[in-house]
């Protein structure tokens, strides 16, 4: 029996805990005089994310997701939404290395999906069509960080 439970207290464990909205805002800095135009405008976005160990086995990941719709003829911003998408995961058992590429990937393209819904649902109740954002590489995006580090060092 005390063998069953070591096994149990040594199996990797991922879960997730909760996922919730940190930080939602929106700017409409010259409405209502955008509404008036029928220019299409070009929309930016970024994206950053963090990972940060809370308690033991508790790590709380954030996904940042800034989207700006300027006209580009006026030099105006039509927009401006940001979503702070986080989630507390709960992580054990897996060797520092794999707790950093948990925490730089699956962790984001677990929060993605949420923030992406966000940034639509509020862009669309302003009063603009919604922003269909495309999905991201995140593994890309952690290992294009991993060099950025090992170049500076």
């Amino acid at each position: 029996m005390a063998e069953e439970n070591q096994a149990v207290e040594t199996q990797p464990v991922f879960s997730i805990e909760k996922i919730y909205v940190k930080d939602l805002s929106l700017e409409v800095p010259h409405a209502p005089q955008v509404f008036l135009t029928n220019e299409s405008p070009e929309v930016e976005m970024k994206v950053a994310t963090r990972g940060e160990l809370i308690e033991e086995g508790f790590y709380n990941v954030s996904v940042t997701v800034t989207v700006t719709a300027k006209l580009e003829n006026e030099d105006k911003t039509m927009f401006l939404s940001e979503v702070t998408q986080s989630g507390i995961f709960r992580i054990a058992n897996i060797d520092e290395e794999d707790i950093n590429l948990l925490l730089g990937v699956a962790c984001p393209n677990i929060l993605f999906p949420y923030a992406r819904e966000a940034i639509s649902t509020t862009v669309t109740r302003a009063g603009f069509p919604p922003v269909m954002l495309a999905p991201i590489n995140f593994e890309a995006m952690y290992q294009s960080q991993g060099q950025a580090v090992e170049g500076n060092a």
